[in-house]
């Protein structure tokens, strides 16, 4: 048991902050609090962060030279093997800054997809999984990431970034990889032809569907294990349920459901791994009603809740009936709990006020026929 708690890189992390950068894709205190939990959920040490303020992105290295031999001496001083920017780099800029550091550089997409590899257990997970780094591998092959001579194959304990697509060795060559993505969204859309017809009988029967959405450790896999008693692991770290899971869930004595637990949402998620998993996720947009889970004891609860908002509009979810669930509710240290019209606050681990989630299920399920 000792070995699977080594540490897979020491890593310092770098944000940049800029007015000419969209909102969404700057770095803050916050959103590298966030990277540094990705990082951890990864297998990952964080030994120092540098956030820099520049009035525009370097072209050639993101940073500027000056900020890279900040973060080189930076490296030399902790010991860490990587770095890992909180912003979208470009594959001549992740080129450059791998061979200024002189150690493996990665950026959040590559960590988020990181993390995805090794979260993912059924055999559609992995088929999305490695849809996606196929996706974000191709334009970043020429002359980089030497890593990837040394595959971790599925064992998970080699460095961050370096858990590969499930070969034992990632094929260069283009052709090779174009062909390969064919082919997954091939088999991607026997899938969601698979999904289709299991709605249609879903229809037939009669039986409505209440999806769980919501931000990464929300808590959607703790209330899906209170409600419908079944025993997915539901840990306190980002993105711990990656796999769909679906249990029936009886809400009263006339009102039957199946309830679907989904992938966590994250602010800057990749958006070739929202499409790769389009065939999971568009069960947001034939389910009868979404539960958006919103962890109410973190203070930036809003923010989170707007990114679940924006992906569940690029969904085309939007029309669904939904009910808000603040979850987390003894841990909450406001005045006063989230309450309103289709909002419920809850404590999915103590099972505290699900009776009044129970009490809005079923008249907006009605409402919706």
């Amino acid at each position: 048991m000792a070995e699977t708690q080594e540490v897979r890189d020491k890593v310092v992390l770098v944000g940049l902050n800029s007015p000419v950068l969209k909102k969404e894709e700057n770095a803050d205190e916050d959103t590298m609090e966030e990277l540094s939990a990705l990082v951890e959920t990864a297998g990952g040490e964080t030994v120092g962060i540098v956030l820099q303020n520049r009035p525009s992105p370097d072209p050639r290295t993101f940073i500027g030279e000056g900020k890279v031999a900040e973060v080189q001496l930076y490296c030399e001083n902790t010991g860490a093997t990587m770095v890992i920017f909180d912003n979208d780099l470009s594959p001549s800029q992740m080129r450059v800054l791998t061979e200024l550091l002189g150690v493996q550089v990665l950026d959040r997409c590559g960590l988020i997809l990181d993390i995805f590899a090794q979260r993912a257990k059924t055999k559609e997970g992995r088929l999305q999984v490695e849809l996606a780094q196929y996706q974000y591998l191709l334009p970043r092959l020429t002359g980089m990431w030497t890593h990837l001579e040394r595959q971790a194959g599925t064992s998970g304990k080699g460095p961050i970034g370096s858990k590969g697509p499930g070969e034992t060795q990632l094929e260069t060559d283009r052709r090779h990889i174009r062909a390969r993505i064919a082919k997954l969204e091939e088999e991607l859309a026997q899938v969601r032809q698979v999904r289709a017809m299991q709605r249609r009988q879903r229809i037939k029967n009669s039986v409505p569907v209440v999806a769980l959405v919501g931000y990464t450790n929300a808590g959607k896999s703790t209330l899906l294990n209170q409600l419908t008693g079944a025993e997915i692991p539901a840990n306190n770290r980002l993105f711990d349920t990656l796999d769909t899971t679906s249990r029936q869930l009886e809400v009263n004595d006339t009102l039957q459901v199946i309830l679907s637990d989904t992938v966590g949402f994250i602010s800057k998620l990749p958006h070739h791994l929202v499409e790769a998993f389009k065939a999971t996720l568009e069960e947001l947009s034939y389910a009868d009603l979404l539960l958006h889970v919103i962890d109410a004891s973190n203070p930036l609860w809003r923010e989170q809740a707007a990114v679940v908002e924006q992906l569940i509009v690029e969904l085309g979810a939007e029309q669904t009936p939904r009910i808000d669930v603040f979850n987390k509710c003894d841990k909450f240290t406001g005045d006063i709990l989230p309450h309103g019209a289709d909002i419920v606050s809850i404590s999915a681990k103590t099972g505290q006020r699900l009776d009044k989630l129970f009490d809005l299920v079923d008249p907006v399920y009605e409402n919706a026929q």
